[in-house]
């Protein structure tokens, strides 16, 4: 049973892989078609957004007036400030560290240990141990031992980069948390940047920006998933055996 499911699945490969190399021959010599404009809500990959919002507040209309309550233009300050709001995040990361250390260490032991005299004794020592023993080199012991280490840190890293955080929650003595996430992808490989924290509003800038250095209990991660980041990776089982082997 077990075999005619495996024999199953891998006839079902095979028909997808035969499909995919069927429309990859349909189109030589084609140019690449483009995706149809389509409402995106009706796309199979769709999924609404929930973010934390602010309390929606009551907007009174007053007639003959420029102005209404709640408005968020003009003079209003436009920095994030509440639950929800959007916030810029500069990041400008160029960070250098070099270490180097050097250690050795070495010991050498000598012991003996024998009976020369001891009241007469010694002679009836040596009817008690094996033959052609000295009793007065009953005992020789030598140690050596050797350790010398080394070891160097070479590192560099240059970022810069930007990306726009949502404010998800107001702390009680004013400051933001913040979270940010970007994903942009090029064929098969995605590139991803995870950034969080907590700002003060007062190093917001005018333009609605801040730096990755105000940010403080940053968390800021720059990485990839796809293709050519699995192939750079040792596989699941080198891992294993570089954690278990004990040599």
């Amino acid at each position: 049973m077990r075999f005619v499911r495996l024999a199953g699945l891998a006839a079902s490969l095979s028909l997808l892989a035969a499909c995919n190399t069927v429309d990859r021959l349909e189109q030589i010599g084609a140019t690449p078609p483009l995706t149809p404009v389509m409402d995106p809500t009706q796309s199979p990959d769709y999924r609404p957004v929930n973010v934390p919002m602010p309390q929606q507040e009551q907007v009174a209309y007053q007639p003959n007036s420029l102005w209404r309550e709640g408005s968020r233009t003009f003079f209003k300050d436009q920095r994030a400030a509440r639950v929800g709001d959007v916030l810029t995040i500069n990041i400008e990361i160029d960070d250098k560290a070099k270490v180097a250390n050097t250690s050795a260490r070495g010991r050498t032991n000598t012991e003996n240990s024998g009976v020369p005299n001891l009241l007469g004794f010694e002679t009836q020592i040596g009817g008690v141990l094996p033959d052609g023993a000295d009793p007065s080199k009953l005992l020789s012991m030598n140690s050596d031992s050797n350790s010398r280490g080394t070891g160097s840190v070479d590192r560099s890293e240059k970022i810069n980069l930007t990306i726009a955080a949502i404010v998800t929650q107001v702390l009680p003595n004013g400051n933001l948390v913040i979270q940010g996430r970007q994903e942009v992808r090029v064929n098969y490989e995605v590139r991803e940047l995870l950034v969080g924290g907590i700002v003060r509003p007062d190093d917001i800038a005018n333009d609605n920006t801040i730096n990755h250095t105000q940010i403080a209990e940053a968390r800021i991660s720059y990485g990839g998933r796809g293709q050519i980041t699995d192939v750079q990776q040792p596989r699941y089982g080198q891992q294993f055996l570089d954690v278990i082997w004990p040599f």
